[in-house]
């Protein structure tokens, strides 16, 4: 993990009269997915009421992930790209550099949020960075993720423990979407994706996670 940064959101009243801290922000650059993985999961186990909510904002080398209803006629046909079998939801995605990927790490019971509000939470602020860009996105209601003129820009998974989510969002800002074609990406024959870059943003994908971030950690102390 690389450097640390705390947004600077004021401290909140929360239910129960708990008081915690605002969301933390982190960006960790070009992280593994692995360790990652990992640290979201002691994270989330270690994590007490008063621990304060955290996003990750990263990216990941090349890797394939699968959720929990991956199904193996999704999966890769052939190539060297490492693939990881994962506890959140959803089918495969693929992760690779010049994607932002904002880790959510959110105590939901606490913060009054059900597991589908919180992806749409998320999916809105997707939108929202999108459109201060002058891009137009929307969601589909039969397949969590937001899509720009019907190729998907962004693919999101959660996993609840104890009331508490992880894993997150990937946003293509400007990265090789070849290894997508390998794929069924996220359960969908034939699902074409876009990135950013082709709709003339030059915001990089460290720019534009840290924007997801603090648009994310907005929505959620709103609530």
């Amino acid at each position: 993990m690389q450097s640390t940064e705390r947004s600077a959101y004021a401290v909140i009243p929360v239910k129960a009269g708990i008081q915690i801290e605002a969301t933390i922000v982190r960006h960790l650059g070009l992280a593994e997915f692995v360790p990652t993985y990992q640290a979201m999961r002691r994270f989330t186990e270690d994590r007490i009421a008063t621990t304060p909510d955290e996003l990750w904002v990263l990216e990941h080398p090349p890797v394939y992930t699968g959720g929990i209803a991956g199904r193996a006629e999704h999966f890769p046909r052939g190539g060297e790209v490492p693939v990881e079998r994962i506890d959140r939801g959803g089918q495969i995605t693929y992760h690779g550099p010049g994607q932002a990927i904002v880790y959510a790490l959110v105590d939901l019971a606490r913060r009054g949020l059900t597991v589908r509000g919180m992806v749409s939470l998320i999916e809105e602020a997707v939108i929202e960075v999108l459109a201060a860009h002058g891009v137009a996105a929307e969601r589909r209601k039969s397949a969590p993720g937001v899509y720009v003129d019907g190729a998907k820009i962004a693919a999101l998974g959660l996993r609840v423990r104890r009331g508490c989510c992880y894993h997150g969002v990937a946003l293509n800002v400007d990265m090789d979407l070849a290894p997508f074609s390998a794929i069924d990406p996220c359960g969908y024959p034939g699902l074409a994706v876009t990135q950013t870059r082709a709709h003339g943003v030059l915001a990089s994908a460290t720019e534009m996670g840290g924007e997801l971030a603090r648009r994310i950690a907005g929505l959620i102390e709103d609530k």
